[in-house]
Formats: structure tokens, sequence, C-alpha cells
């Protein structure tokens, strides 16, 4: 692949990371690859690019390991395109973009852990409303990998929440000032208490945050939550979803918000931004009941 960076940049890591993904195409190429899409035909309707523009790029994303080419179809000949772990490495870097984004183009500049109803942020998270999951596995408090679209029940609440900890000095210097940040013992207990209604309704609950599996397996067991928590600490279900984050003491943390998702993987309502943690167990509940 061509190099484009100064021979006096070679020890600097930003500008050899440019080489391979400093062109607007490209980091959008990795964004819809995380949400799913594999060929060829998805990418140009999706960006709206020419042929040969994306030709180049996927070639060029192969050649560094970005995404594997493999084939699909025999005649004729066609190839879908997926992340590699190399790729999958890259997922940070985009909700990064998106946090940045969110906070100093679409918001005020400040850091909050939800949003303004009105916000075009809270535009992008309800247009998730007939989106479909892409497959993939996250790592449970147990050691195990799940699906966070449960097979054994015809609807599955997620519930994204910034972080929740055993411990009271376990959470981020400044947590309780983060607009938002506040109320994640709250909801999960909240779910707590009305499982059996929401298993009767033929739903499963499932908390999702980007907190790693022992933290959450710690909070679990002190809160006797019953039902599982999932860790995308790796970011993907957030990159795929282009859910909203904030950071605090350096990790990403989704926003609250709530998705109701069929057996089909696609998501039948969104409740975004959460005001009244509360209410919007309620409300949850009361969509499935609905979608029956």
């Amino acid at each position: 692949m061509a190099q484009r960076t100064r021979l006096d940049d070679a020890d600097c890591s930003i500008a050899q990371a440019l080489d391979v993904v400093g062109d607007w195409w490209t980091l959008l190429i990795v964004r819809d690859a995380a949400r799913g899409m594999h060929r060829f035909e998805d990418f140009q309707r999706e960006l709206g690019v020419s042929r040969k523009v994306l030709a180049e790029r996927l070639r060029l994303l192969v050649e560094a390991e970005v995404l594997v080419r493999e084939p699909y179809q025999d005649r004729p000949v066609r190839h879908a395109y997926r992340l590699t772990p190399r790729g999958r490495a890259l997922l940070p870097v985009l909700v990064a973009l998106q946090d940045w984004g969110d906070t100093w183009i679409l918001g005020e500049g400040e850091m909050t852990a939800t949003t303004e109803a009105a916000s075009r942020e809270a535009a992008r998270v309800h247009g998730l409303r007939g989106t479909r999951l892409p497959d993939l596995l996250l790592p449970d408090r147990f050691g195990g990998m799940t699906d966070p679209v449960a097979a054994d029940t015809d609807f599955t609440v997620l519930y994204c929440f910034p972080g929740a900890y055993a411990r009271a000095e376990a959470y981020p210097p400044g947590w309780g000032s983060i607009p938002g940040a506040r109320g994640c013992t709250f909801e999960s207990c909240t779910y707590r208490d009305q499982l059996a209604e929401f298993t009767a309704a033929g739903a499963t609950v499932y908390g999702v945050s980007t907190q790693r599996p022992d933290e959450q397996r710690e909070f679990a067991e002190k809160e006797g939550l019953r039902f599982a928590l999932l860790s995308d600490a790796e970011l993907g279900l957030t990159a795929a979803l282009r859910l909203p984050t904030f950071r605090a003491a350096g990790v990403s943390r989704l926003k609250r918000l709530t998705l109701v998702v069929g057996r089909d993987r696609v998501v039948r309502e969104v409740l975004y931004p959460i005001q009244d943690i509360e209410a919007s167990v309620t409300a949850a509940l009361a969509a499935v009941r609905a979608a029956v």
C-alpha cells in the first residue's frame, strides 16, 4: 500500500494510523461493517460512493488487514468484507469520534450521561426503531458469551446503563455530578423486582454496560440480580447501533437508554432520554405487552 506519511513521521503512530484510516470513506466503511454490512452493494447503497472509489477503499482495508475478504457466491464470484480483530480494535476510535461529535458539534460541549428530548442525538437513537441488531456475542458475568437477543422468548429488553458498582469507592471521581449518571443501582433493582412481570409477558431482561464482567458480577451478586448483565467493554454493540456514550475516568460509558427487541432482532421500541427511571421500566413493560 502506498505510504503518504513523511519519512520523519515513521515513528509517529498517529501518522502511521492515518495512512490506513485517514480517509473519509475508509472510516465510514469500518462504521458500516460494525453495523453488520458486509457486501459491496450494501456499502455502496448506504454510502452513495462510486463503485471505483469503494472498490479502492475496500482493497486498501483488506491489504491493511482491517477487513478480510470472504467469498459467499461462486457464479458470479462475490465477496463479503468482515472486520478482522485489527478492524474491531478501531471501534473505540469510532465511538470516541461519535462522542466528540455529540458533545461538541451536536451538544454544548459538556460531559453528560443523557440529552434533551428534542436533541439530534435523541432523534438518532429513536431512529433505531426498525433496525436489526447484527449477530454478535457479548461476555456475561459468568465468563460465557451471550447473544444480546434472547432466542427463547419473544422479546428482549436491553437496558443500557453507565455503570454500577458493588462498592461506593469504585465509582469514578465526580460521578454524582455528571447529569444522568446516577441511578444505575436503582434501575437494576427495579428490573429485578419486576422481573416476574417481564417473564410473564414473554420478555427476557438484560442489562448492558461497558464495565468489565468481573465488575458486573460483583454488583449483581451484591444486589441479587436474577438476570444477565452483559459487558460491552469492547464496544461491539455500541458501535453497531451507534449508541450514545460519554467518557468518565478514561472509559467510554453508555448513556442510559432502553431498547425493546423482537426475536427477529428488530428494535421495536426505544426509550431515550430516560429522566424517570421507574417510569421507564413501566414503559418498557407496557411496550412488551402492547407488542404481543
